[in-house]
């Protein structure tokens, strides 16, 4: 039930000959104070039309709206101002949130449309650190926000497993590693291998030669260099899809940028047919200039291709593969200039597809304020992170719940909901500084204390009585009151953060959420046996089915019982 869109309708069956339906909700407002009603209605654009003051205007459709849905309506200088009907606006919206067999909130403007979402994209043979949490969590958001629109996903894993890094790695292996070393614990070796590398490269650059030439013979197809580069992508895909399940976070491609490869001459070809290749000191570029952007680089000058050959390729690769009608690039804000390019480019190119494209930047993961580097190994490691959050999570039960039968489940869940909801509650472009501490607090912003007001509504509801929908009555009260108008904007809630690309939208309306209940169920017997029983346990199983729901879409585990 849309309120707004209720009250839209009335005053369009008044001013139909003035001012079409969309317009009008536009205009709607929310007034700042509750003693000036729920909804109030500008008239200034009216003057013109009416040949009235806004004053006299609001005076006359306030007289001609009525509705079971309005307590009252009542003019307040220019403006048309409606008290909504408590009663019934809280019986139909409690109704529609608890109906059987629709997740409330879904919306359909997707219409079954592909959407492409490049999202988390580690490197191969380097370990999952918290770096790579962002664009991981950041990006499954996105795509269940998006199928809660109507559209259809694909999740894409542009994983890092080609380039000089990989003939730096080889040379160190083939220098410094032990085979059975890395067999029994490949991504912790190799990333100590990699780290070697470049502490004796500072002392000896001439390693950076050796890193190059492994490189050349990988892309020439070398036996050796292909065998050890294959074993090191397979060992790192296995190890990350570890992590991707305590994360809870599916893909449907894992397509990198190796699978480019072989598509990257005919991204060139076509390059060269449009005119748009140039030279420029040995090396091919597309010329930006008219962009106010430096050029484009294709092809170095020794042959090699670069990241946006392999972007352009894999964006041609997609939209021919899926069809796609949005296309975005969870990518981390540093290479923002590198998407203006790419976007650029492929309008020049005439590929209309590019006006779906998105590049969907966000700030940095900080540890005492600095960024975390992998080259110098000084990195968080996101698995020790979990196993740490579920730890203390543990511990926190043990002295809170000491007697929960699924202790070690629910520990997981606190756990990593801890860590993924400290960094979506965070607007996306903003950096967060890391703090375990702060993620796992039962009270304040935090995950636990979303997921612990779920659970003390679930409690409430195991001791209640079974609820009949017909059976629902409406509430006057304030407490109730605000936990109806905050279930009202879950709709409009997932459509901003959809249009933002902005999952901190869900989080911040499900703290919003979960203090209103708490308020409420402070203030509330809510199991006294009287009339509204049946009605507040309803109110309660309304928040539980929409806590459940955001978080969910958040990527987070709502346990019943904590």
């Amino acid at each position: 039930m849309n309120t707004k869109l209720i009250y839209a309708q009335e005053l369009h069956k008044v001013l139909h000959e003035n001012l079409e339906l969309e317009k009008i909700i536009t205009l709607i407002e929310t007034p700042k104070h509750d003693t000036h009603g729920d909804l109030a209605f500008p008239c200034f654009e009216l003057s013109k039309a009416f040949r009235k003051a806004p004053m006299a205007i609001s005076a006359e459709v306030a007289g001609k709206i009525n509705s079971p849905f309005f307590a009252k309506v009542e003019a307040m200088g220019p403006y048309v101002n409606v008290f909504l009907s408590r009663e019934q606006i809280s019986k139909e919206i409690i109704k529609e949130v608890n109906k059987e067999g629709v997740a409330y909130g879904s919306l359909d403007f997707g219409n079954g449309k592909n959407v492409v979402i490049d999202f988390s994209s580690p490197n191969i043979a380097k370990p999952f650190s918290m770096g790579h949490l962002r664009s991981t969590v950041i990006g499954n958001a996105i795509k269940k926000i998006s199928r809660k629109c109507g559209y259809n996903v694909i999740g894409v894993n542009h994983v890092g497993d080609w380039g000089t890094q990989f003939g730096k790695l080889i040379y160190a292996y083939k220098t410094w590693g032990i085979e059975e070393d890395v067999k029994a614990n490949p991504i912790k070796e190799l990333f100590k291998l990699y780290v070697k590398f470049h502490d004796e490269a500072a002392n000896n650059p001439s390693l950076e030669d050796e890193g190059r030439s492994w490189f050349k013979r990988l892309e020439n197809g070398d036996q050796e260099a292909y065998e050890l580069w294959t074993w090191f992508r397979d060992v790192s895909l296995k190890d990350f899809s570890r992590i991707y399940d305590l994360l809870g976070v599916e893909f449907d491609s894992f397509n990198g940028e190796a699978f480019y490869n072989d598509k990257m001459d005919k991204m060139i070809a076509l390059l060269e047919e449009k005119d748009l290749l140039t030279e420029s000191e040995g090396a091919m570029v597309v010329n930006l200039d008219e962009n106010g952007m430096p050029p484009c680089l294709i092809k170095k000058s020794d042959g090699a291709t670069l990241y946006a050959t392999r972007d352009l390729t894999a964006a041609l690769y997609r939209q021919e593969t899926y069809k796609f009608d949005r296309a975005v690039y969870v990518v981390g804000g540093e290479q923002a200039l590198h998407f203006q390019q790419l976007f650029h480019v492929l309008r020049k190119m005439g590929m209309d597809f590019v006006d779906g494209m998105s590049h969907v930047p966000f700030g940095l993961m900080l540890k005492d304020g600095k960024k975390m580097s992998t080259r110098k190994g000084k990195i968080v490691l996101l698995e020790e992170v979990i196993n740490d959050a579920i730890s203390l999570a543990q511990d926190n039960i043990n002295e809170k719940n000491p007697n929960l039968s699924n202790k070690q489940e629910t520990a997981r869940q606190v756990g990593i909901g801890a860590v993924i909801f400290h960094d979506l509650k965070n607007e996306r472009t903003n950096n967060v500084e890391f703090s375990l501490e702060q993620m796992l607090k039962f009270e304040g912003e935090t995950g636990p204390y979303i997921q612990y007001t779920h659970a003390r509504a679930c409690s409430i509801l195991r001791k209640g009585v079974d609820i009949e929908l017909d059976e629902i009555k409406g509430f006057e009260d304030d407490y109730s009151w605000q936990i109806v108008k905050e279930l009202q904007l879950f709709p409009n809630v997932i459509e901003k953060a959809f249009e933002k690309y902005e999952p901190s939208v869900v989080a911040k309306y499900l703290i919003d959420l979960a203090q209103s209940f708490n308020k409420y169920y402070g203030n509330t017997r809510v199991l006294e046996e009287d009339n509204l029983l049946i009605s507040r346990l309803a109110l309660v199983k309304a928040v539980v089915n929409v806590l459940n729901e955001g978080l969910r879409i958040l990527g987070i585990s709502a346990p019943e019982e904590m």
